[in-house]
């Protein structure tokens, strides 16, 4: 597996990778089906995109039988983070505080939303 530094999906590699962190090892087909729950997507595209996914080594394809199975080859925990980091980073010039005003200020939190959000900061007060 690729070091997660090195790793760039593209804005639909990461549609592919939600489809299969939710689902696990799946078909092309199923993978292009829930594609085009939101846009019209051929089979030949889905396929080539995850056939260029495992050239990167986002994903990897069971080669065990004639059906194109795939499944992430990337954890998705690790990939969000990267990927967040990355966004601050240049979003934010580094500034975690002014992403999350910036969400806040634009979004109106559940009441759910703002006690997670109390919590969380309460566990970072205690590790301090």
């Amino acid at each position: 597996m690729k070091n997660n530094n090195e790793l760039k999906p593209t804005e639909g590699e990461l549609e592919i990778l939600q489809i299969l962190w939710e689902n696990g090892p799946v078909a092309v087909r199923f993978v292009n089906d829930k594609l085009n729950i939101s846009r019209e997507v051929g089979y030949t595209t889905t396929l080539k995109i995850m056939q260029i996914m495992a050239e990167k080594g986002l994903v990897k394809r069971n080669t065990e039988s004639r059906t194109h199975i795939y499944e992430a080859f990337i954890n998705k925990e690790a990939t969000q983070k990267q990927l967040l980091r990355k966004f601050v980073d240049t979003t934010f010039r580094g500034s975690a505080m002014k992403m999350v005003v910036q969400a806040l200020g634009n979004h109106q939190a559940s009441e759910e939303e703002l006690k997670e959000i109390k919590a969380l900061i309460e566990r970072i007060e205690k590790k301090d």
